[in-house]
């Protein structure tokens, strides 16, 4: 699977964590406050790697763990007001339910920037502004990711990232 030259979408294949990492910290540096990033697929998919890359690269110091018995883990960096929240919707039966954690007083605000796992349990809670990354096992340690920005923020993103990742 090579890079999609289209706008909005993106395709790439990695050939392994540390390497999804990588891909994560480039998108991680990258976002901002109002910022959502969905990351779905099965378990073993890779999402957890891909947000500890994130985390690395937005410039969390620690490394980002599942929430999933929690939900939502927050993360802030130094020397700044802004914060990560990586939430994990697994054991979410339903967007009623995502809505009832609270997610509607941080996805989308502008001093947080949201990664979720397992955003498919609760699609109508994601905002219409969002980069959505399917992650899908190949083989043991391949991964394809396909990535779609909705709305223009997250279509600059797409774009930047895809510039800093790949060059093109």
């Amino acid at each position: 699977m090579a890079p999609i030259l289209d706008e909005n979408t993106l395709e790439f294949i990695s050939h392994g964590a540390e390497q999804t990492r990588r891909l994560g910290a480039h998108l991680g540096a990258l976002l901002r406050g109002g910022d959502v990033v969905c990351l779905e697929g099965e378990l073993g998919a890779g999402k957890t790697c891909l947000a500890q890359g994130i985390g690395r690269g937005w410039g969390i110091s620690q490394t980002l763990i599942s929430p999933s018995f929690v939900l939502i883990r927050e993360y802030g960096r130094p020397g700044d007001s802004l914060r990560l929240c990586h939430i994990d919707l697994y054991r979410v039966s339903g967007p009623d339910e995502a809505v009832g954690l609270g997610l509607d007083d941080v996805l989308g605000a502008p001093d947080t920037v949201c990664v979720i796992e397992w955003p498919e349990r609760a699609r109508e809670a994601v905002p219409h502004e969002h980069l959505w990354v399917r992650l899908t096992t190949i083989e043991p340690t391949r991964r394809a990711l396909a990535f779609t920005a909705s709305g223009e923020r997250h279509a600059e993103i797409l774009r930047r990232f895809r510039h800093a990742a790949f060059g093109v």
